[in-house]
């Protein structure tokens, strides 16, 4: 004898599913999830829909071919576009702006309904408005919501987007939240900025080409080819001019190999210049609460693109280093120098006491050292790798680390250039050699960072950081003497 639950297919509620209970065959009705539309099958489709199944969501296509759309993610269906807008309340736009023509048609469909705009564009202005106010002006029945549009169908496919940030705009808050929850269940983090007029800035953000990066990028390109023909001019024409010698094949190796170490220290140098301006800053107007000039806002938030771009002037002076041996020139000089010696019949003995052996072995040993901590502070400000650390482990090995890192390439630098400060035959053409102007700037900010250290300024700062104020303590004294004449 078989026990049913005693309602008939006929009688099933709209939106219930009969599941078999246990090995009774007793049926309970659950209610079946509603499931998400996505208008399109392209690449981007394809992953989104993906994505949304693993996740455990219901998905259906809405395609103007469904029977020759091509392979789809398995569990999910395929319908007609008035079909697939009957069936789901959250619809998901993956089509090019040019083709939304035939949303028109689906007017009576789209009441009501919830559309998320993933379109961009090839060109910033190619459009007189937004494609979702476009969207919007089109069917002025349904809710269209801006959001998704900087998630990549290789993101989507490689499972890429625990904790990346996407963004969301729109005139309704119940429909982003809507759009937000489903965001959400696929590990993203979600950012509200406000109404659908921010549409625009949000289809803009794709197509920005290393925001973040630009001012480094343009620093670091201008100080090397600055130096790198202020090194020109002083060392390949120098000799040239002054004393008739053809050394133009030091450029590609020897004089490169001088501009990477220069722009390295320098931008390592300015990685945490604006950390010491910022603290004087606070120092002078005894308030943390106050901004800091847009400059310096500026310059803050792209040291870790500064020191990274800092990292990679010093892996190509390390590479360079390394195949200095085996270069024609320096063969051609180690080869000479034997065969004279044989001709001559004698050997040029060493003095183990010679301050030069001692000179070089210490400029080598700070050169590993300082790589290998640039190395380290390279890989801390990874993402995958900075999340594994505490904020304590963070800061210690940006700041402290930091700093250690710059003093030491900067001894690095001095130990090259300790017994040439004061020769008369350093200054060609009365300027000073590369090595010496880029000491400057990391001389300063050690002996700012040196002053900030000092134990009565390094307590008043740690006080401001806390919240201290200067003009609150004065008040409170102020207040303190009052009271005490009354």
């Amino acid at each position: 004898m078989t026990v049913t639950s005693g309602i008939s297919e006929e009688a099933k509620p709209e939106g219930l599913t009969l599941h078999p209970l246990g090995g009774g065959g007793a049926e309970v009705a659950y209610p079946e999830q509603e499931p998400l539309c996505i208008f399109g099958t392209g690449d981007l489709a394809r992953s989104l829909g993906l994505r949304l199944l693993q996740t455990g969501c219901r998905v259906v296509y809405g395609s103007r071919r469904p029977h020759s759309c091509g392979p789809l993610p398995e569990g999910a269906q395929v319908m007609s576009h008035e079909a697939a807008a009957k069936a789901a309340r959250l619809i998901f736009i993956c089509v090019h702006r040019e083709h939304y023509t035939f949303v028109e048609t689906l007017t009576p469909y789209l009441e009501g309904k919830v559309l998320v705009d993933l379109s961009n564009n090839l060109k910033k202005g190619i459009y007189p408005e937004a494609n979702a106010v476009y969207l919007q002006r089109l069917v002025p029945g349904a809710t269209v919501v801006k959001g998704l549009n900087t998630l990549s169908a290789w993101a989507l496919q490689n499972g890429l987007l625990t904790g990346k940030q996407v963004y969301l705009c729109g005139n309704s808050a119940e429909a982003k939240q809507a759009v937000a929850e489903v965001a959400t269940k696929m590990g993203l983090t979600v950012l509200d900025r406000g109404s659908l007029s921010a549409a625009r800035e949000l289809e803009d953000f794709p197509l920005q080409l290393f925001p973040e990066w630009r001012l480094p990028l343009r620093i670091a390109i201008g100080l090397a080819a600055f130096f790198f023909f202020y090194l020109l001019i002083r060392d390949v024409i120098y000799a040239y001019v002054e004393q008739g010698k053809n050394i133009s094949y030091r450029i590609m190796v020897s004089l490169a190999n001088k501009v990477f170490p220069i722009v390295s220290l320098v931008m390592l140098s300015l990685c945490y210049l604006p950390g010491v301006i910022a603290a004087f800053f606070q120092l002078y107007r005894g308030t943390k609460y106050r901004r800091f000039p847009n400059w310096l806002d500026r310059w803050m938030l792209c040291r870790k693109q500064m020191g990274l771009v800092a990292l990679g002037f010093a892996f190509l002076h390390a590479i360079y280093t390394f195949i200095i041996p085996i270069r024609y020139a320096v063969r051609h000089k180690l080869i000479s120098r034997v065969v004279d010696e044989m001709k001559n019949n004698k050997t040029t003995p060493f003095d183990f006491n010679d301050t030069e052996a001692w000179g070089t072995d210490s400029f080598y040993v700070l050169g590993i050292l300082g790589f290998f901590l640039y190395v380290l502070l390279g890989l801390t400000s990874l993402p995958s790798v900075g999340g594994l650390l505490s904020w304590r482990e963070f800061t210690f090995i940006q700041s402290k680390l930091g700093h250690v890192t710059l003093l030491i390439c900067t001894a690095h630098g001095y130990i090259y250039g300790w017994n040439k400060f004061l020769r008369p035959s350093t200054y060609k053409w009365y300027t000073p050699p590369g090595y010496m102007l880029c000491l400057v700037v990391p001389s300063v900010v050690l002996v700012l960072k040196m002053l900030l250290l000092l134990p009565c300024v390094d307590r008043t700062l740690t006080r401001i950081r806390q919240g201290w104020e200067r003009s609150q303590s004065s008040r409170e004294e102020t207040g303190d003497i009052k009271a005490t004449n009354l």
